[in-house]
């Protein structure tokens, strides 16, 4: 059996326990490495040295910890009081929360937001007595939403910008045009008024007794000056090679010593309640990836897209979404994006348009596709997982209810104005 048939046949298998073994990510992930390596299909120095994107992988644990900070500090609850307090009814209490869940998951791993929102979400059902589902399901795809705006937004985000060499500053602007972010926002201004339609019978006025205090401003402040940092890198990083993970890891480390210093908890304690599980499983997916690409298959997937979609470049453009967005819904968008991204390049090339159009295209429908089902993303299991443990199961149809027609009231506009910017 020769190595491109084994590369194969490895990356199938880990898709399919990817699918069925959601819990054993990580372990699945690295067997595959272990297979590889094994059969010599990758170099064992070449696979981890340049088949895993080390400046990705530093962006990513760098943030872990200053999510969980941030998460610590209590400032999101904070503010999230305060705005279902503003707010004229409980539907635009929950709009408020959605909005803000949103926003936050532009710039925090989406998991760690939707873990900061469930208990305001959760106290505001319980003083109203109202049933939480509709309203974790509604702030668990709003993480979704916002997760790809950013370079820090999400994993899939960091995948892009180390594979394409964009800068921070790359989201929001490509050479020259309107970047992803923007693209982003006008999916956000839809689906807000979609997620208005669902909670409109909610007129009742909303008070909660203000209970949730800060217990430091110190993680707000070191996480804005993280984006203040990266914003600026991107000028000096033009290849997005190293900068940004040396400096997320950096800010990580201040984090950590401020932890030691002021809440008398060891580095080591800290460090262990990370998410080491999607990390060692985004190093797998890197190097699963890589031996596709050195096998010469990534070439031949995008032959054969490009062979039907022949010279049809909107054709193209919607089939890659479609794809995305289905397959999203029921396997993991990091290493669907990881394995496409190589051919939505080698597509753009055949088709002699420029690149980003079928990138940014691609990510909205990986990163917006996690939407359409419980198991489509992370942030969606930890939200039933929460509703579980109220009491409260959440069935494929409830969650799909909801989550259909906003990814799809989502995704259409992002991906019109991609298409309007960069065809």
């Amino acid at each position: 059996m020769n190595h491109q048939t084994i590369a194969l046949i490895v990356f199938i298998a880990a898709y399919v326990f990817f699918i069925f073994l959601p819990q054993r990510r990580s372990l699945v992930a690295m067997a595959a490495v272990a297979v590889l390596l094994l059969f010599g299909v990758l170099d064992p120095l070449d696979a981890f040295m340049h088949g895993v994107n080390w400046n990705v992988m530093g962006i990513f644990v760098g943030m872990l910890v200053l999510a969980e900070a941030f998460m610590v500090s209590r400032f999101p609850a904070y503010l999230a009081e305060r705005i279902v307090n503003h707010a004229p009814n409980t539907a635009f209490a929950i709009l408020f929360i959605c909005a803000m869940t949103s926003f936050l998951s532009a710039f925090v791993e989406n998991v760690a937001t939707v873990l900061i929102i469930a208990p305001v979400a959760l106290s505001l059902a319980k003083k109203l007595n109202i049933n939480p589902v509709n309203m974790m399901v509604a702030i668990a795809i709003s993480s979704n939403l916002q997760g790809c705006a950013t370079l820090i937004g999400d994993p899939p985000s960091m995948l892009l910008g180390g594979f394409a060499k964009m800068t921070f500053m790359d989201f929001f602007f490509y050479h020259g045009k309107p970047g992803i972010f923007f693209a982003v926002q006008l999916g956000a201004i839809t689906s807000i008024l979609y997620l208005y339609f669902v909670f409109r019978h909610h007129k009742e006025k909303t008070k909660l007794i203000l209970v949730e205090t800060v217990q430091s401003w110190v993680p707000t402040v070191l996480l804005s000056l993280l984006i203040l940092t990266l914003a600026v890198s991107s000028f000096f990083d033009k290849g997005f090679s190293f900068l940004a993970g040396m400096i997320c890891m950096a800010f990580a480390l201040v984090t950590l010593l401020w932890q030691r210093s002021n809440h008398k908890t060891g580095i080591i304690e800290n460090v262990k309640k990370l998410d080491w599980d999607t990390t060692f499983f985004l190093m797998g997916v890197f190097i699963v990836v890589e031996s596709l690409t050195q096998t010469g298959w990534i070439i031949k997937i995008s032959d054969f897209l490009s062979n039907q979609v022949g010279d049809n470049l909107f054709f193209g453009y919607a089939l890659l979404i479609i794809m995305s967005v289905i397959i999203s819904g029921f396997v993991d968008n990091v290493p669907y994006l990881a394995a496409m991204l190589p051919v939505a390049i080698q597509m753009s090339e055949k088709l002699q348009v420029n690149p980003a159009l079928l990138m940014f295209g691609l990510l909205i429908g990986a990163s917006l596709g996690g939407n359409l089902t419980p198991i489509g993303a992370s942030a969606n299991i930890v939200a039933c997982g929460i509703l579980k443990k109220e009491g409260h199961i959440v069935s494929f149809p409830r969650f799909m209810k909801i989550s259909v027609p906003f990814t799809i009231v989502a995704v259409l506009p992002a991906a019109a104005l991609v298409w309007f910017i960069w065809s």
